[in-house]
């Protein structure tokens, strides 16, 4: 099966070639750093990224961009009110963020190739700025500069709403200086304390859609293969970019594919910073094994919501445990990784990452039963499986650990000994001692074939 992704441009799963067949060309939308993201903003960069490297295995080239949003109202707000320099707003938690997305695997093969800044691209702003004004698609006033959405008739194509109800539904500014209520903004004007850069049009700064537009030509092209995000930035984001974008070009098309991913919800609500019903990936990351927390984004379809609790963390961790723990019964086996058939086929079905961890249970299942030669090619597969996800990469004894303090293993290996030792002398009153005094420090065991093993809880 060929690879086949859900374009929300034509409402239908399509089958997938690049423009050039030596090199794909993806754009996600990243964040505006301002403060930590949360869980829910995770969800893109880690699906996309498992997209990213299925892309790198089947065409050989891709060349992936997610931007930084370092230009915004809110990070305005936010340095005014910590009395700090936008820069040092901006700074902070860009690299907080790449932190915690590599925490989370996103990195090496599911990691963006260019990491573009929105304040770098200001002169690329500016000139499409420009050619919209000569071409009729936008207009200058009062130090702004508007795109007109009535010059563009393809206005809603992504969306699939008449522009009329998307006005109605969404909170747009209604200016004095706007031709039409829905038009928006590209430019506008920046007093002496915001930051601003000099144009035609006076000292401003640039809109949100427009940065993404102008970031994605001068780093993919006039046409890209794919743009992804997530289902809230369908409009307006999405639809202004698509607005800006080809009528900048000429009326060539700006995204062949749109996918976009579902929101998490918590405790039945959507999460997000607004509602405040947010866990931000900063702290999940230290309290929870951030394999674990990858695994619980890709246990729901991309398309699809993602109820995010406690339990299916916990849930997470459990299963990576009976993964875990199967690798380390083939600790004995020397394999290469190799990604079996199945594990390509279920991410060809449109990125069905649930389908493919239940071919990674199947697979595990059949490496503990497996014999002989039979177990080496068991464990290549396993670890094939998990390398397509981003999973599974670890050794296990590390998974184990959950990051402890390595110092005092001796003195628990020990205690263990011992109490194999106890049993043995048939001193149950001793080995029972032993159990509990284990169990009280976290400290749990198990009784394998292989002999008694133990781990932290």
């Amino acid at each position: 099966m060929s690879l086949h992704l859900y374009n929300t441009l034509t409402r239908q799963s399509e089958p997938f070639t690049p423009t050039r067949p030596d090199q794909v060309t993806m754009y996600v939308c990243g964040p505006t750093v301002y403060n930590y993201v949360h869980i829910g903003n995770a969800r893109g960069p880690v699906v996309f990224g498992v997209l990213a490297a299925l892309l790198r295995r089947r065409f050989g080239a891709l060349r992936y961009a997610r931007n930084i949003t370092d230009v915004d109202d809110k990070i305005n707000a936010a340095a005014q009110q910590a009395g700090t320099p936008i820069r040092a707003i901006t700074d902070r938690f860009a690299a907080a963020y790449r932190e915690d997305m590599a925490a989370l695997g996103v990195d090496g093969a599911f990691a963006p190739d260019i990491e573009p800044a929105a304040t770098d691209h200001i002169d690329d702003i500016i000139a499409m700025c420009q050619r919209l004004i000569a071409d009729g698609h936008a207009y200058a006033a009062e130090g702004h500069v508007l795109f007109s959405v009535a010059s563009f008739p393809g206005y809603g194509k992504l969306s699939r709403r008449d522009p009329d109800d998307m006005l109605a539904g969404a909170r747009v500014e209604v200016a004095p200086y706007k031709r039409d209520a829905g038009d928006f903004v590209l430019w506008k004007p920046s007093s002496d304390d915001l930051p601003g850069w000099d144009s035609p049009w006076g000292r401003g700064r640039p809109g949100w859609h427009i940065e993404c537009s102008a970031m994605a030509a001068a780093h993919l092209g006039e046409t890209i293969d794919i743009h992804a995000g997530g289902v809230d930035l369908q409009f307006p984001h999405h639809e202004n970019e698509i607005a800006q974008s080809e009528c900048a070009h000429g009326g060539k098309t700006f995204a062949r594919f749109w996918l976009h991913n579902g929101m998490l919800n918590f405790a039945g609500a959507k999460m997000s910073k607004s509602l405040g019903n947010i866990e931000r990936v900063h702290d999940l990351v230290r309290a929870h094994p951030p394999e674990a927390l990858r695994y619980a984004l890709l246990s729901a379809h991309y398309r699809q919501p993602l109820e995010w609790s406690d339990a299916l963390i916990e849930q997470s961790i459990r299963t990576l445990d009976r993964l875990y723990g199967t690798l380390r019964d083939l600790a004995d086996v020397e394999a290469r990784a190799q990604i079996p058939a199945s594990i390509e086929a279920a991410l060809d079905d449109d990125l069905n990452t649930p389908a493919a961890l239940a071919e990674i249970a199947r697979l595990a299942s059949l490496a503990r039963k497996a014999e002989g030669d039979a177990r080496r090619d068991a464990k290549a597969e396993l670890l094939g499986a998990g390398l397509a996800l981003g999973l599974l990469q670890q050794a296990p004894e590390v998974w184990f650990a959950r990051g402890a303090d390595h110092s005092d293993d001796a003195r628990i290996q020990a205690l263990v000994d011992a109490r194999v030792a106890a049993k043995k002398a048939r001193d149950f009153a001793r080995a029972d001692e032993i159990r509990n005094q284990l169990a009280s420090e976290g400290i749990v065991l198990e009784d394998t074939p292989q002999g008694v093993r133990w781990q932290r809880r």
